[in-house]
């Protein structure tokens, strides 16, 4: 991996992570259609999502340290029903990871059908969404698990978490505002567990060590774009524009099934 690899996937990470687009889905694609594997280690890939973890705790760390207060006076307050919720929508994703995690990395082998069926989904997703009529209430704790049960089908190459997380919250008629910031937090301990997870259980002799000077252009490159993007992808909820991310899923989705 040279230094222009390293930026190239830095900034890939931190723009789709957040832009409703599938981040899983365009490396899939960008495999096939560079028609070489992926080469980064695993040690860089969690070190440029450690990024865009961070760059989230970044945007919203009002809201992060406001819920910690609330959740360290060990009453029953906002703050502590807040983080329910969010540990409610992780059971989903959760059980996905750990019951189904090799028929999940069987899905990562380039197949440029499944990804454009998928996109395709997003794209429906996002449309939906767009034509819903959001009635500005907090999100209870049913729906927090549905939106949860969403970021679990996300794991499929092609199907955008953060689109699919916003497009049930708005189609379940949840604030804009309260959606988005819901989104972003509820897949920061995901990610945390399952990079340390791979990180335990991986075999040394899989990866490919990676310099330290490629991993800090990857580091700093996914959390710039990363903090920009996802203040882009809030505005975008706000002004409830997701129309234009349908539209691309849907032409690269058939653009996919047609070359596939």
């Amino acid at each position: 991996m040279n230094w222009f690899e390293s930026l190239i996937l830095g900034i890939l990470q931190g723009l789709t992570e957040f832009l409703p687009i599938s981040s899983s889905g365009h490396l899939e694609l960008g495999k096939h259609f560079l028609n070489v594997e992926a080469r980064e280690s695993l040690q860089f890939t969690v070190v440029v999502h450690g990024a865009t973890v961070i760059s989230t705790i970044v945007v919203f760390w009002k809201e992060i340290t406001f819920v910690m207060k609330d959740l360290f006076r060990f009453r029953w307050n906002e703050g502590t029903r807040y983080i329910l919720k969010i540990l409610l929508s992780m059971i989903p994703v959760i059980i996905v990871g750990i019951f189904f995690k090799p028929e999940i990395e069987r899905l990562f082998t380039a197949n440029v059908r499944l990804v454009g069926l998928m996109l395709i989904v997003t794209s429906a997703l996002l449309a939906i969404a767009y034509f819903s009529k959001p009635s500005g209430k907090e999100i209870p704790y049913s729906n927090a698990l549905v939106i949860g049960i969403a970021q679990a089908f996300a794991v499929i190459p092609g199907i955008s978490r953060s689109g699919a997380t916003i497009a049930t919250g708005l189609i379940l008629r949840n604030k804009r505002d309260e959606v988005a910031r819901f989104s972003f937090l509820m897949v920061l301990l995901p990610i945390i567990g399952a990079n340390i997870l791979d990180l335990v259980t991986s075999e040394n002799g899989n990866n490919v060590e990676v310099g330290a000077i490629h991993l800090i252009i990857g580091f700093v490159a996914a959390f710039i774009v990363g903090l920009i993007a996802c203040r882009w992808m809030i505005r975008i909820v706000r002004r409830g524009e997701l129309i234009y991310f349908a539209f691309y899923c849907l032409i690269l989705g058939l653009i996919a099934l047609i070359v596939g």
